[in-house]
């Protein structure tokens, strides 16, 4: 700080140095320099960053403060079809919210300023997330139970497996539901479960039949306090009430019950989110309970979820299951039994059927499973690792994004830090050619100016990347925020300044593109508020928007007509008043983020021809890998990079 402050009194126009003089409080330049020098040097430095010089080459960021009862803590954000955001809290990282039953979500218009707050019937705190075809938000999981802490656990609890012997009826029981142990112990539901009928396979073909016993995971804690309630005795357990043939058929069978540490752990409820109505609606329950799982899109339109905690706050060892919006229903494939830490990055690839690992995740789940990157293949359920990965040990709470065209098959991992809470965190960028196939390997991107966890990645109409805020050290811990931002440039593999957001985020904040060409960033959930790790600190809730330099290098080309719907592969016609000027059209997938991962976003170059009559014709790709049916967001670039403002399109 007193290096950029130096650097500004003597008048040196560097932008890092200059930039960074954003985060000097005031109290401290009083200290340093005498007040009227710091009333000069904060005029000049304000002056600087307003300057029609200074925007054009690096950009701005403007900050805004929503009013008060907008505020909600952005745990996930998407951008609707209609240009407005999804912004889901849930219970917000908050458990005073969750012990309340107090879950929201904010609907918001960046255009107008105006949002909100919808109703929100279940968790979604660390809930997953796609887009389906007809534009509704997939929203799978969320939050059972906030996780307890070793020496804060009053009452011994585990996970009782609860089995139904009767193929010819289900049951469905409340959260307080009574078990009892051979020995007299007596334990509690912490939440309501059902239990199926039990399954009749025919053995022969004169009637006769095996029954396997249905069964479903419930988590119990103690009706006593203390050790009273501790067990290590495998057992199979009554539910009191149940009385004649259901007494026999219906049981549970537990491990041990204890007094150890509680994680978080997941719901099975899922939901699509209708951006039109603005309204969650029900839609099938997952097989398994799943908090901090990833939801990937697939060319067909149905939505693979993975890895994710259980009911119980263990992760899922690798059931991954897919959900078909046509039947609005999951089915589990156990043929595709594959393990990954929460939150991976997950890709489709160009290639139908084979799905990319980037490596990145947001944690939960041992050092030495899931992190190596690699091709998935959907066929055989095989997997193909990748190497070249600098810093290979620190790829949590890295990003990962698709760099340029996806039609290039290129994608980058940038930042990231050691497993758990660990202070490792690396300035690796590091990309890779997909369409190498096999033999695809990482090689060194460009260094980030600072080590960073927790980055936003985003891509802009003009092809590159904006890569912003993080944090050095686990949550932000030391005051380790990074008031810093960068474009990466896919086609030189360069790494240039961007202006230096105001605002710190790190856990928990979210980046997104939005149609004007600018970026929106919200959400930080640092530890501490200060250096020394002393003070709690609240959570984020103002927003902040950059506007990139190309929007300061002239008039925004226009879209004046272009169609509201197109098919793979098709031609549509554009027109513009400054067709002569365009240089290239992009489709945008909206973004739907969380914990940086966003496996949503990507940029498809369209070809294009000139008209006659002025207008463009633009091609879509016909390749559903490419193109995944949905709404995209229409830009048009001219020669300078300036983009317009996007044109939305639903291409099925």
């Amino acid at each position: 700080m007193k290096r950029a402050l130096r650097a500004l009194l003597r008048g040196v126009v560097r932008h890092r140095k200059l930039a960074t003089l954003v985060t000097v409080p005031g109290v401290l330049l009083a200290v340093n320099v005498p007040p009227a020098v710091a009333f000069v040097t904060e005029y000049q430095h304000d002056k600087l960053i307003n300057s029609a010089e200074y925007k054009a080459q690096f950009g701005k960021w403007d900050v805004i403060d929503l009013p008060s009862d907008l505020r909600v803590n952005a745990i996930h954000a998407a951008l609707l079809p209609t240009g407005r955001l999804l912004i889901v809290a849930g219970s917000g990282n908050d458990q005073a919210q969750f012990d309340a039953g107090t879950f929201k979500s904010l609907v918001y218009d960046p255009a107008t300023g105006q949002g909100r707050i919808v109703l929100t019937p279940d968790d979604m705190f660390c809930a997953g997330h796609a887009f389906l075809t007809d534009g509704k938000l997939l929203v799978a999981g969320g939050t059972q139970r906030y996780e307890i802490l070793e020496g804060a656990v009053t009452k011994a609890a585990g996970q009782l497996v609860v089995k139904n012997e009767n193929p010819d009826a289900g049951r469905d029981f409340p959260k307080g539901t009574e078990f009892v142990a051979p020995d007299g112990r007596r334990y509690l539901a912490t939440n309501p479960f059902t239990v199926k009928p039990a399954v009749k396979t025919p053995i022969d073909g004169r009637g006769n039949v095996t029954v396997t016993a249905s069964e479903t995971a419930v988590w119990v804690e103690s009706v006593d306090t203390g050790p009273a309630g501790v067990t290590v005795v495998p057992a199979q357990y009554g539910i009191t009430g149940l009385a004649g043939p259901d007494a026999d058929n219906i049981y549970g069978l537990g491990q041990k019950m204890t007094l150890d540490k509680q994680d978080y752990q997941g719901i099975e409820q899922s939901y699509e989110f209708d951006p039109f109505t603005e309204e969650y609606v029900r839609v099938g329950d997952m097989n398994h309970k799943r908090w901090y799982p990833t939801l990937t899109g697939l060319p067909d339109g149905t939505v693979l979820t993975t890895s994710g905690l259980d009911g119980s706050g263990v992760i899922l060892p690798g059931q991954n299951e897919i959900y078909d919006p046509a039947t609005k229903t999951w089915t589990e494939r156990p043929d595709l039994f594959r393990y990954f830490p929460t939150y991976p990055a997950i890709f489709q690839t160009a290639k139908e059927g084979t799905l990319f690992y980037t490596g990145s995740n947001a944690g939960y789940g041992p050092a030495d499973q899931g992190r190596v990157p690699g091709f998935w293949n959907l066929g055989d359920n095989s997997f193909q690792p990748v190497a070249g990965l600098r810093d290979a040990d620190q790829m949590e709470t890295s990003g990962s994004a698709w760099a340029g065209p996806v039609q290039d098959q290129k994608m980058i991992v940038v930042g990231g830090g050691g497993v758990g809470e660990s202070p490792l965190s690396t300035r690796r960028i590091d990309v890779i050619d997909l369409k190498q196939g096999p033999a695809a390997a990482f090689t060194p991107g460009p260094d980030l100016p600072e080590p960073t966890r927790y980055p936003n990645v985003v891509q802009l109409p003009d092809d590159s990347l904006l890569i912003s805020n993080g944090s050095r050290d686990y949550r932000g811990k030391g005051a380790s925020d990074n008031l810093v931002a960068s474009l990466y440039h896919p086609q030189s593999n360069t790494l240039s300044a961007a202006a230096d957001p105001f605002v710190g985020r790190d856990y928990h904040s979210e980046g997104i593109l939005l149609p004007t060409g600018q970026v929106l960033t919200l959400g930080g959930n640092s530890l501490f508020s200060d250096e020394a790790n002393t003070k709690t600190a609240p959570f984020e809730q103002r927003l902040e928007i950059y506007t990139p330099p190309y929007l300061f290098h002239g008039p925004q080309p226009t879209i004046t007509t272009a169609p509201d719907a197109a098919t793979l592969g098709s031609t549509i016609t554009v027109a513009s008043p400054e067709a002569g000027q365009i240089a290239k059209a992009r489709l945008i997938r909206p973004s739907a983020a969380t914990h940086a991962t966003d496996v949503e976003q990507r940029t498809v170059a369209l070809d294009v021809a000139r008209n006659p009559d002025g207008t463009l014709n633009l091609t879509i790709p016909g390749e559903p890998t490419l193109v995944p049916p949905g709404y995209w967001m229409l830009f048009l670039v001219d020669g300078a990079g300036t983009p317009s403002k996007a044109h939305w399109v639903h291409v099925t």
